[in-house]
């Protein structure tokens, strides 16, 4: 659901798509290409938030901030599952992992991969290309090329997302039998490395 506060409504780009579940409050700017997952909470009621072109809010995550903080999730930023984004600026084409917490004005810089149940504590500053992990998060390397490019594969499928929603997405009463034309799906990757190398 979109909801106005106080006179800001949020401006969502026709090529995004907000899950129906999802609540994007106030004042919120989405660009192009980006997805937000059902359970989804991002509250522009205390200060202003903006996703730019290409970044995936997954499900059950929250973004907002202390009163008067406005934040960025620069273009093509991931977040993985139930993160929680408090006042926090994300880099270009980073990931943040499932369950992660990134507190108030801490800053992760572009390419930087925060892995899953990380808590990244207020004013932290990440380096460009870092790999963080932890609690509290601790740099541990660099990001190298072949994380970086498996990182925006996995990106690249949820900004193809928005337009499959639009396309094929709706509400329907579940079927009481499997059809005969449907198969059950069997594992055909023994990894996620080999499932990403179709895309």
């Amino acid at each position: 659901m979109i909801y106005a506060f106080k006179g800001y409504i949020p401006v969502v780009h026709e090529t995004s798509f907000v899950h129906p579940l999802a609540a994007v409050t106030g004042n919120v700017i989405i660009g192009k290409n980006c997805y937000v997952g059902p359970g989804a909470a991002i509250r522009g009621d205390w200060g202003q938030i903006i996703l730019e072109d290409g970044v995936n809010i997954q499900e059950n995550c929250t973004v907002h901030m202390f009163p008067g903080k406005s934040i960025v999730l620069k273009e093509s930023a991931h977040v993985g599952h139930g993160a929680i984004i408090h006042g926090a600026n994300l880099g270009i084409n980073c990931l943040i992992g499932m369950n992660t917490v990134i507190m108030d004005d801490a800053e992760i810089g572009d390419e930087c991969i925060v892995g899953a149940m990380s808590f990244v504590k207020a004013e932290t500053k990440i380096p460009r290309r870092s790999l963080v992990v932890g609690n509290p998060a601790k740099v541990i390397k660099q990001v190298s090329d072949e994380m970086i490019a498996w990182k925006t594969k996995g990106t690249q499928l949820y900004q193809q997302l928005p337009a499959e929603c639009h396309e094929s997405l709706r509400t329907v009463e579940p079927l009481r039998e499997i059809p005969k034309e449907r198969k059950i799906q069997k594992n055909e990757y023994k990894t996620l490395q080999d499932f990403m190398q179709q895309y």
